[in-house]
Order: C-alpha cells, then structure tokens, then sequence
C-alpha cells in the first residue's frame, strides 16, 4: 500500500486549528480542515477497554505504551494503531507486589 504524508489542519476545538502530519492512504480529496473527533474517540475507545482489562486483574502498577498513526482515509482523519518500535505496537507492564 503506498501512502504519502502530508501536513494538513485540523479542528481540535471550536477555536483551535492545528497542523498535523498525516498518512494519506487513498486517492486525493478535499481535506481543507477535518475534525480530530473520530481520532479522540479512537483513543478513548482503545483506552477505556484496556483499562476495564487491567482493573479486572488488579495489578499494583501497570504501563501501556500505544503507537497511533493519524491518517486521511476517504476524506476523513482515522488513527491506526502502529508499531512503535520493531518489537511490539502495543507494549503492557503489569506488576504486583507481595
């Protein structure tokens, strides 16, 4: 699949409008300023479910390390959880003590 990055504004709040670099992952379109709602949404879907996880099995600690990628797929910003790093997209520590 091939994908270009570019800089793009996007709507964070009513008076907010930030650049963002974005993949674009399908043929041109009018992407003159798009919403961030569906990128917010997409990371509080992800992280609520993650911690319904974790307060089910109760560790002492715990640290997740997620990678989004923000890009413009049919018009609209979606986020695709990435690798990171070469060894995992998502990285979860979960500790107890004694």
């Amino acid at each position: 699949m091939e994908s270009r990055t570019r800089t793009i504004p996007v709507k964070v709040g009513d008076d907010l409008t930030v650049l963002v670099q974005a993949r674009d992952l399908g043929g041109e379109q009018d992407v003159s300023t798009l919403s961030f709602q569906g990128v917010t949404d997409t990371i509080e879907a992800v992280t609520q479910a993650l911690a319904t996880s974790i307060n089910k099995v109760k560790p002492d600690k715990a640290t997740v390390e997620i990678g989004f990628d923000i890009v413009v797929k049919s018009g609209k910003l979606t986020t695709l959880i990435v690798d990171g790093s070469n060894k995992a997209n998502l990285k979860l520590t979960l500790q107890w003590g004694k």
